[in-house]
């Protein structure tokens, strides 16, 4: 069967009738069995992703199939589906089912998207590496001895192998962009509030958003397009409406103002081959006779310890609510209420996770509240105020999406530190709520080459703008 790189391919096939949806199902099936080295999927929805794919069929025989009929997805395993496991990567949800299907999941599948099983990801969505996770790590496709990214490393594979045709993602500090730099795949962030956050398991509230994983613009936009808009169930979401984003990917473009991030070029610590691969696409645009120029974020200093304090303060808050009383897992060994709690969270969490709380429960005690968490705030609005000013003078910023290409297992386990420096590029996008898409741009010179990715951001809600912008670039 052909690998399907695009929904508009698989259409083009419906349409002629060389193929079927539960043929593609089957297809996709194969393929996860094949590469289940990767360690992509942790549950399989064989059987209902079939008797979904059928359904589909029989909707496009007779004229009611939704906009999504035939595009095979997976999701990350922080989305909530009813009636299927929910997981977020941790022991601490063993044997947890979803008891209910979230806002942006829901209308995919009103759009008959097809759900063909949840992926691996980064305990509870926290890390760049997707090895913190309670199944084990993800594998990259690229290089089996690589990470493929994370926290979102096991929808990006997904992509990139062929396991699926797009993923559902979350991004807290570009855990959608990251990965899918890493695998070469396309990764959109939108702007905060433009997805509805009901069903997401929280992170890190004020920054989590939910983005899509395809290997086009195209798909990404149309995901985004229909996730996109107003819920009641989600007192943060967007009232504004929803763009045209599919018709942006199409649509030609004017002269921009386009800065770039003077250290994603010039610092030593990014590689060589990406520093490289960045001025080509500043080549390409100067070319194309649009003004290119370099500009300093003063606060880019400040950027990840902001980022750091405030993600750990609020997943120490939100993770509070696992404590093996009402649902997931409980130890064994407890012998009272106090026992229970210490030893369940202790047992139950990852390294990772309990690097975390422990770090945000510090940064929010009465001793240290206003000499860090306070303080982060204040600097969190001073960029979100120095952003306002720049893109009063320019309409896009462009920087490389990460500073390496994707490293070996276990290379950075042994110092956190280094692996956050990792962030460095996609945090700014979070920190001020902002949209950012990763696209591909090349690989690198080794053996076997890997993947580059670029990061493009705008305003708040100028998607529309971005995916122009990016469609030009490739």
């Amino acid at each position: 069967m052909t690998e399907y790189r695009s929904f508009a391919a698989v259409q083009t096939d419906l349409k002629a009738g060389s193929i079927t949806c539960r043929q593609l199902v089957d297809h996709y099936l194969d393929r996860i069995a094949e590469q289940a080295h990767l360690n992509v999927f942790t549950q399989v929805y064989t059987d209902e992703s079939r008797v979904q794919a059928e359904q589909v069929d029989r909707k496009l025989a007779n004229g009611t199939a939704g906009r999504l009929a035939g595009m095979v997805i997976g999701l990350k395993d922080v989305l909530s589906h009813a009636g299927h496991g929910l997981r977020a990567g941790s022991h601490i949800l063993d044997n947890f089912t979803a008891q209910f299907t979230g806002t942006a999941v829901e209308r995919l599948l009103a759009e008959d998207a097809i759900v063909i099983g949840r992926q691996n990801c980064d305990e509870f969505a926290m890390g760049s590496s997707n090895e913190n996770s309670a199944f084990g790590p993800v594998r990259n496709a690229a290089d089996p001895t690589r990470v493929p990214g994370g926290s979102s490393g096991g929808s990006a594979v997904a992509v990139q192998a062929g396991l699926c045709l797009a993923s559902i993602g979350s991004d807290t500090g570009g855990s959608v962009r990251q990965p899918a730099a890493f695998c070469g795949v396309v990764g959109l962030k939108p702007t905060y509030g433009r997805i509805s956050r009901w069903g997401l398991v929280a992170y890190a509230s004020s920054f989590d958003c939910i983005g899509p994983i395809a290997n086009t613009l195209a798909d990404v936009a149309l995901l985004l397009e229909i996730m996109a808009g107003p819920d009641g169930f989600d007192s943060t979401v967007s009232t504004q409406p929803v763009g045209a984003y599919t018709q942006a990917v199409t649509a030609p473009v004017k002269p921009l103002r386009v800065a770039y991030l003077r250290e994603g070029i010039d610092s030593e610590g990014v590689d060589p081959a990406i520093r490289e691969a960045t001025r080509q696409k500043l080549d390409q645009l100067r070319a194309a006779g649009h003004q290119v120029d370099a500009v300093d974020i003063s606060l880019l200093k400040y950027l990840l310890p902001t980022y750091y304090i405030l993600t750990t303060a609020e997943a120490s808050s939100n993770l509070s609510r696992f404590d093996g009383v009402r649902y997931g897992y409980r130890s064994p060994d407890s012998t009272d209420l106090i026992t229970m709690y210490k030893r369940s969270r202790t047992e139950g969490f990852g390294a990772e996770v309990r690097r975390r709380i422990l770090l945000g429960t510090f940064v929010l005690s009465a001793s240290y509240y206003d000499a860090y968490y306070t303080k982060a705030q204040r600097v969190r609005r001073l960029m979100q105020q120095e952003m306002e000013r720049l893109f009063t003078q320019y309409d896009v910023l462009l920087s490389p999406t990460t500073p390496t290409t994707a490293y070996r297992l276990g290379e950075k386990t042994s110092d956190p530190l280094q692996m956050y420096l990792g962030d460095i590029f996609t945090v700014l996008a979070n920190v001020v709520g902002y949209p950012a898409v990763s696209i591909p741009n090349g690989h690198d010179g080794s053996e076997p080459a890997l993947p580059i990715g670029l990061q493009l951001m705008t305003p708040p809600f100028a998607e529309e703008r971005l995916l122009t912008v990016a469609q030009s670039l490739q």
